[in-house]
């Protein structure tokens, strides 16, 4: 049976992971492909799993863990998760929208 190791913000991210994982003798498989071209990058955001067999599912997540450790390190990934999910983005765009509607029509 197949356990989720990591849920990856994208396609790609759950690659270099599971490449990680590979790499340190685990065989992993990427979900999420198919969906990728059907719904675009946002789309697929929660959707992009990486998949190890059970008795992997423990050293996996220790290598995960120190993943993250070191991308927090190097700044290429946030602590929070919530501000890379795209949701996120959307309730920026949409704040940002509504004060420029309102700027224009105080214009106006």
């Amino acid at each position: 049976m197949l356990e989720i190791a990591y849920r990856a913000r994208d396609i790609t991210e759950a690659h270099i992971v599971a490449g990680l994982l590979e790499a340190n003798g685990i065989e992993a498989h990427v979900g999420g492909h198919y969906l990728q071209g059907a719904m675009g990058e946002i789309g697929t955001a929660g959707f992009s799993n990486v998949h190890v067999d059970d008795d992997d599912l423990y050293r996996a997540r220790q290598l995960v863990s120190e993943y993250e450790q070191t991308a927090d390190t190097h700044g290429s990934r946030v602590a929070d998760d919530s501000s890379n999910r795209p949701d996120h983005y959307a309730s920026w765009f949409l704040l940002a929208l509504a004060i420029v509607g309102l700027i224009l029509l105080i214009l106006y």
